[in-house]
Formats: C-alpha cells, sequence, structure tokens
C-alpha cells in the first residue's frame, strides 16, 4: 500500500489530485473547528456526556460525525444526512418501479438518482439541524436566547448553520469524486472518525495514570486486538468465493467463440458496514425515545404496571445488557442477509450465463444453477454475518470488562469503516496507475 502511495506522488496528474483531495480533508476540520452562533459549547458538551451515551441515536450520531455533534460546530452533521439518504433511496430503489427502471438506466439514471438522494439529504438536514436545535434549546444553558425576537434570530443562524454544513460537506465530497481520490462521501467519513483516534489514546493514556498498575496490561490487550481486528477486517475484506463458470464452444463461420473457464467472485463481506449501520439505527430508538420520556429512577411499591415494563424495557435496550447484545446481532445477521438478497438475484445470474451458452461445471442450467448459486449465497452470508456480529460485539464486550472502555470510540464500526475506505482507496489508486502505465497496443 506505501509503495502504491510513493508510486501514485510520483504522477503529477495524480499528484494534484492528492493534494487537491488533502485541501478538502483540511477544509472539513476547520469547519469542524467552528462553533456555531448562539451556542454554549461548554454546556452542548455537558450535555452530550450525559445524554451520547448507552448505544442512543446521539450517541451513533456523534461516532459517525467524528465528535462533531458534541462540539456544536458548523459541520456538526457532517454527511449523516447524505448517509440516511442514500440508504433510503437505495432501498425505495428496490421497492418502488419508476427508481428501480431509473437504475437500469446506466449512466443518466444514476445522474437523476444522485439529483434524488441529494435533496432528499437536504430535507433531512433541515429536520435534522430542526431536531437537535429544538433539542439543545430543552436542555439547560446550551441556547443562549430561547424567547422573543432573539430567540426567533438564534433559532434560525442556528438551523441554517447545521443545514449549510451537512450540505457543504456533501458539496466538498462531490468535488473529491471529481477532481480528488476515491469516494468523497467515503474519504470525509473517514477524516472524521480518524480524528477522534487521538482523543481516545488519550483516554487510553488517562487511565493508564489514573492506575497504572490494572490498565497498564488493559490498554496493551486493547492495542494488540485492534491490531489484530485490523489484519482480519482486511482478510475479510479481500476473501471471496470463487464460482467456477465454463462456456461452451461453439462456431460462427469459421471462427470459434467460448471454450474458455473463469469464474465469479462473490465476496465474503460483500455488504460492508450496512448491516451494522441498520441494526445500530434500530437498537437506538428505545434508548433515543428514553431521552423524551425519562423511565422512573426508583422502583417501589408506588411504581405502576406500566412504568415497570417501559423501565426494563428501556434497561434491555442499554449496551450494558446481555440481551441487547444477543439482539443486536440477530438483527446484523438478518440485514446482512436482507442486503444481500438486494444485492444478488441467483435467477438473473443463471439466466444470464444460459444466454452466454455459460454454466456451472455439473449443474445444469436454469433452476439447478440458480439453487446452486443460492446456496453458496446464504453460506457466504453467514460467514460474512458472522464477522460483522463479532467485529460490532467486540468494543461492547470491553464495556462489560470496564465501564471506563464506553468512552472509546475505536469500537469495531469505526476500524471497519476507517479500513474499508483504505483499501477502496488503495484500489482506486493502483487501477490508475495501471491506466498510465498500460503500454497499450503500440508500446
Amino acid at each position: 500500500m506505501f509503495q502504491t502511495l510513493k508510486n501514485a506522488w510520483s504522477v503529477p496528474e495524480i499528484r494534484k489530485k492528492f493534494i487537491y483531495t488533502l485541501i478538502m480533508i483540511i477544509i472539513f476540520r476547520i469547519g469542524g473547528a467552528i462553533t456555531v452562533p448562539f451556542l454554549s459549547l461548554a454546556a452542548v458538551q455537558e450535555w452530550m456526556s450525559s445524554n451520547a451515551t448507552d448505544g442512543n441515536f446521539l450517541e451513533y450520531l456523534n461516532i459517525l460525525t467524528g465528535g462533531q455533534l458534541s462540539k456544536a460546530t458548523v459541520f456538526s452533521l457532517s454527511i449523516t444526512p447524505y448517509i440516511n439518504s442514500s440508504i433510503i433511496i437505495q432501498l425505495l430503489t428496490y421497492a418502488l418501479p419508476p427508481l428501480e427502471r431509473l437504475q437500469e438506466e446506466g449512466e443518466e439514471g444514476r445522474k437523476v438518482l444522485n439529483k434524488i438522494t441529494a435533496y432528499v439529504a437536504l430535507l433531512l438536514a433541515v429536520f435534522m439541524s430542526v431536531a437537535y436545535y429544538l433539542t439543545l434549546r430543552n436542555s439547560a444553558g446550551a441556547v443562549q436566547y430561547t424567547s422573543g425576537a432573539y430567540g426567533w434570530f438564534a433559532a434560525i443562524v442556528i438551523i441554517a448553520c447545521f443545514t449549510a454544513g451537512a450540505s457543504f460537506v456533501v458539496w466538498m465530497g462531490n468535488r473529491i469524486n471529481d477532481k480528488g481520490i476515491g469516494n468523497g462521501i467515503s474519504i470525509l467519513l473517514f477524516a472524521g472518525i480518524v480524528a477522534r483516534f487521538p482523543t481516545d489514546l488519550g483516554t487510553m493514556w488517562a487511565l493508564f495514570q489514573m492506575d497504572k498498575a490494572k490498565y497498564f496490561f488493559w490498554d496493551i490487550f486493547i492495542l494488540i486486538v485492534f491490531i489484530a481486528m485490523i489484519v482480519l477486517i482486511v482478510f475479510m475484506n479481500e476473501a471471496e468465493r470463487r464460482i467456477p463458470i465454463q462456456y461452451a464452444k461453439r462456431v460462427v463461420g469459421r471462427k470459434q467463440y467460448g471454450g474458455q473457464n473463469t469464474h465469479i467472485p462473490v465476496k465474503i463481506c460483500m455488504s460492508g458496514v450496512m448491516p451494522i449501520i441498520f441494526a445500530m439505527s434500530f437498537m437506538s430508538l428505545p434508548s433515543t425515545i428514553s431521552l423524551f420520556v425519562k423511565p422512573v429512577e426508583v422502583i417501589d411499591e408506588t411504581t405502576t404496571a406500566g412504568q415497570k415494563f417501559y423501565y426494563h424495557f428501556i434497561e434491555f435496550f442499554k449496551t450494558t445488557s446481555w440481551g441487547y447484545a444477543v439482539l443486536y446481532l440477530i438483527l446484523i445477521i438478518a440485514f446482512n442477509y436482507f442486503y444481500v438478497a438486494m444485492q444478488y438475484d441467483p435467477v438473473t445470474i443463471a439466466n444470464n450465463l444460459r444466454q452466454s451458452n455459460g454454466g456451472i461445471p455439473g449443474i445444469r442450467p436454469g433452476k439447478p444453477t440458480s439453487d446452486y448459486i443460492q446456496r453458496v449465497l446464504s453460506k457466504i452470508t453467514l460467514v460474512g454475518a458472522i464477522f460483522l456480529g463479532f467485529i460490532a460485539i467486540l468494543p461492547i464486550a470491553f464495556g462489560w470488562i470496564d465501564g471506563n472502555f464506553r468512552s472509546l470510540s475505536m469500537g469495531g464500526t469505526s476500524i471497519l469503516i476507517v479500513v474499508s475506505v483504505a483499501l477502496e482507496t488503495a484500489r482506486t489508486l493502483e487501477s490508475q496507475l495501471m491506466m498510465r502505465h498500460h503500454k497499450g497496443f503500440l508500446g
């Protein structure tokens, strides 16, 4: 990978793209240090530290934004509206025929889908900005003006800043797509998450200073586990199951076509981090509801049955609960199967093989081929789902060992995103280098 970076930097055109991408990342980080007017940074951080916990939606958003949500910056929402919009449009593509037709129209159809995604992202940014403002206004001292003309003016400025920041981040991501290296949205997500790693190292150092005898070995163990997770993620990202394909020979005129052997590559971790994001969003709903409807703190003889049920329901969905981990794992496996089922259609693959005179050795064309592909996908999907579940559950297990480790953002999801984006960018660089060093027919 480092050799790829060195070779890419030596190419002037790619070097310009590198510099452009770095400039966009620097602007992204500068925006992450500018606090929105009329907000008290100390009050926001205090409120977030006490409420963005137990796996609720605020903690989920804070992780995806690289901690900017807790700092009340211009880029507090970061790319979360765009990510949510992309997920919604992607799901609707398989449910609404007009969107499905757009996806099948090639490049022009994708451009229309991208515009629809951008509009939906803008609406979500406005909605999330209003919701975040109302949440902060109800907390003590977070918003400086809450009534009268000053209150209305402060509300408009705060909501406009959050919305404009989210829109500007999407614009920067699109500019990186056009003039930079890799996928722009993924690069900015990568930059936001990586920016929190020094804070995590500082937390581990603070724990070591607090109790050297206890946390010395724990800190080393956690670092070793995270390095092992990176190696495992790299291995699983590259791992694939190859379904052999053999094309029949056919003669057209005096020429013979076909006869070659090839394969269909099926990646083990084909769904990426999406099942974890789906499961995390679902599991964060009860804790998010508890922000608005507080459960009773003391259970005694005066507590009603409804209050007891609601209390135990909220407690079940806290990350300290073993039931949370079990349900979280089940949802990751279910969403992984759901996402793979949307991406791969064994019947379509079998029909395409039949039309091109191809087939799987030892398997008859038609339904036997689609059934065989379905069996392979089911096995591969289960392996990928267990891998994603392990990555997601491991940080929760650290929290069970010691509650101080729950504040670490270097969770499995964060590392999975960072490593996946790094590998994707490296592959993009390799393909661009190959295009520029290929000699061609006249070489």
